[in-house]
């Protein structure tokens, strides 16, 4: 199997439409298909099921999709980091989510450009749940996760803190007074819905909480009095005036973790590791 034949299979997969598959590829339809039909023919398999309406994925397709798209990230995750590896100065992307490891970033970044033949770190902001894709399909070496929040699996990881977590007010709430709350008390304001972050799959859990996708989108709606949330304390210790934070209790520990993808061999995420679990 070729790997042009699979970007097209992964293309026509997704999209289920031949037509806007081959717009996606920048190709006329009929070789399109004519080559969805040799792969088949060389597969032994049915991979998509074709009508005159409608185009739909065999159960043999849904598994060639699935180990398709790794395949491809795989791919592009080597173009990048090998043409990363081939400038003059070694560089490496590091992932964080907006908002959070404020201060353990900062201190991370200097303690590693202090290093000796430190590489260029640049910082790439992302939302929820983007880590492991950017670790992936290599445009991110490196990142830092919080768990339980973020999914780690298939990745390496090495511990670098733990903490509390804190529900962020609206400034003028009469539980801002308290000097701790419990989950329950968080969890029972019928005014203040805890807002709902998407999972790992993009979809948004069901409930009647705001739909956000980064800090600067659940601090504005908290503001508004919208929406309400339980974060880790780092996360909040730049927080606007207009709101603020108050310690729950009986919330669970959020761990900070480094993670690189396991066939990394990149020297410059081996060094920042080191850096990162000295600190």
């Amino acid at each position: 199997m070729e790997i042009r034949e699979l970007r097209y299979f992964v293309a026509v997969a997704e999209e289920l439409h031949f037509g806007k598959a081959a717009s996606r590829l920048g190709m006329a339809q009929p070789p399109l298909s004519r080559a969805i039909t040799q792969l088949e023919r060389r597969l032994g398999v049915t991979l998509l099921e074709r009508t005159s309406r409608k185009v739909t994925l065999t159960e043999a397709g849904g598994v060639l999709l699935a180990e398709g798209r790794e395949i491809l990230s795989a791919v592009t995750a080597a173009e990048r980091r090998t043409q990363r590896a081939a400038t003059a100065r070694p560089s490496l992307v590091l992932a964080v989510k907006s908002g959070t490891a404020g201060e353990l970033l900062t201190k991370l970044l200097d303690a590693y450009a202090a290093e000796s033949g430190a590489a260029t770190v640049d910082v790439l902001l992302c939302e929820a749940h983007q880590h492991q894709r950017l670790l992936r399909d290599g445009q991110a070496d490196v990142a830092l996760l919080h768990l339980p929040f973020d999914p780690a699996g298939g990745l390496d990881t090495e511990p670098l803190s733990t903490e509390g977590q804190v529900a962020i007010l609206p400034a003028s709430h009469p539980l801002v007074g308290r000097p701790q709350v419990r989950m329950a008390d968080v969890t029972a304001l019928p005014e203040l819905p805890p807002a709902r972050w998407p999972g790992p799959d993009g979809n948004y859990p069901e409930g009647p909480g705001a739909e956000v996708r980064n800090l600067t989108q659940l601090f504005q709606l908290i503001a508004l009095g919208r929406t309400t949330a339980v974060i880790p304390e780092s996360a909040a210790a730049d927080l606007r005036r207009d709101l603020a934070a108050v310690p729950v209790l009986d919330a669970p520990p959020v761990t900070t973790v480094i993670a690189w993808p396991p066939h990394s061999r990149l020297r410059a995420v081996a060094d920042l590791i080191r850096v990162a679990t000295r600190l």
